[in-house]
């Protein structure tokens, strides 16, 4: 069997099988001594050109692999809707397989898209550590992967795409500072399995270090959010709150939902729209509660433009594509190749020109609740 050599290895394995599996056919009804003997001949013969036809290179529809933390959360649906048509519009098909938080089930989620042979696996990673697995067992069947909006640690992967993530807390840390350049400081951070909350979080520091070395901030609770969860960060600011006899002056947030559970407990305590609060993602919320007085910004990352870069990137090396890079981020093992969108800070000023100018969210919905 002559193979192209751009055909990779788990399509050479996939297409042997089905030989295997014809001639072995073949061979049964030669000894079968049945009349019709030559009829089932032309026909296995028949089977093979079809499966010639299926197992060519040039005929194959590419297929992109994408594994996905969670689909609880709004942001996500977005990424997985945007991605998703954007591959397909490149003429490739796509598997979508959510984890929902669940790391074993996301390992073997990819593995189950690494055994049907994938082209390309794309991850969000749920851990940043645990899917290096995913990347190991994807490299051993000659399948690329590209780490998504989150960078996975510790492993080969072959290409991160996301936001400039450090530049994301510091636009956080900048928003608030403007508003309380002095005063207690409670840093509600994001999940520590995940590397983005790491960066959010030195990108906070970059701006608010020297004012805490100056002794204008102080810093009176400090706390990550296991799995992102927004209750969790409500109960994180009650503990800050009681810790602080309710003196907290602002709160740096890591995204929309960790500063809606924040204030939820503000409002429980009669200080809502009175603290200034950060956030991420632009969730529909969010942007509410921006217009009402209740969340001073949001970091705005064009998803559209993130989802598609993506898509074209995976159908790219899908391809057998060389892609370059002009960034790299270290993930504790090696330099990955990076590219990296530019976020947005969004509040009440130009959230019209941003957010709703795009299309990300309508005016309706955002300014429902303001009269």
């Amino acid at each position: 069997m002559y193979v192209k050599p751009k055909l990779k290895l788990h399509k050479m394995l996939r297409a042997a099988s089905i030989i295997a599996a014809l001639m072995l056919t073949s061979s049964c009804m030669l000894d079968s001594g049945s009349g019709n003997g030559t009829a089932k001949i032309g026909e296995t013969l028949k089977q093979e050109e079809q499966a010639k036809e299926q197992r060519s290179p040039g005929d194959d529809q590419l297929v992109i692999g994408l594994s996905i933390d969670t689909l609880k959360e709004e942001r996500w649906v977005k990424d997985r809707d945007l991605f998703k048509d954007a591959v397909e519009r490149l003429g490739a098909k796509i598997d979508v397989q959510a984890a929902n938080g669940d790391d074993a089930k996301q390992i073997a989620q990819a593995e189950n898209m690494i055994s049907n042979g994938v082209d390309v696996l794309v991850v969000v990673p749920h851990n940043a550590e645990a899917c290096a697995a995913i990347v190991a067992k994807a490299h051993q069947a000659g399948i690329k992967v590209i780490s998504y909006d989150r960078l996975i640690l510790n492993s080969d992967v072959d290409l991160y795409i996301s936001f400039d993530n450090e530049k994301v807390g510091e636009l956080q840390a900048q928003a608030i500072v403007k508003q309380v350049p002095k005063g207690n400081y409670v840093l509600i951070e994001g999940a520590d399995t995940d590397n983005n909350a790491h960066m959010f979080k030195q990108g906070q520091m970059n701006i608010i270090k020297q004012l805490v070395d100056k002794g204008d901030i102080k810093i009176v609770y400090d706390q990550f959010t296991k799995e992102w969860i927004p209750a969790n960060a409500m109960a994180n600011m009650e503990v800050a709150l009681k810790a602080n006899q309710g003196h907290v002056d602002a709160v740096i947030a890591a995204n929309d939902g960790t500063a809606g559970g924040v204030i939820g407990a503000l409002t429980d305590h009669q200080l809502a729209g009175k603290i200034p609060v950060s956030g991420m993602d632009a969730e529909l919320a969010a942007a509410q509660r921006v217009v009402e007085g209740m969340q001073t910004m949001t970091v705005y990352k064009p998803i559209p433009k993130l989802a598609e870069a993506a898509a074209e990137l995976a159908v790219k090396m899908a391809r057998g594509e060389e892609v370059s890079t002009d960034k790299k981020v270290f993930n504790k093992k090696i330099d990955v190749p990076a590219i990296l969108l530019e976020p947005i800070a969004v509040d009440k000023s130009n959230i019209d020109a941003t957010i709703i100018a795009d299309g990300f969210h309508k005016k309706t919905d955002i300014y429902r609740n303001v009269k």
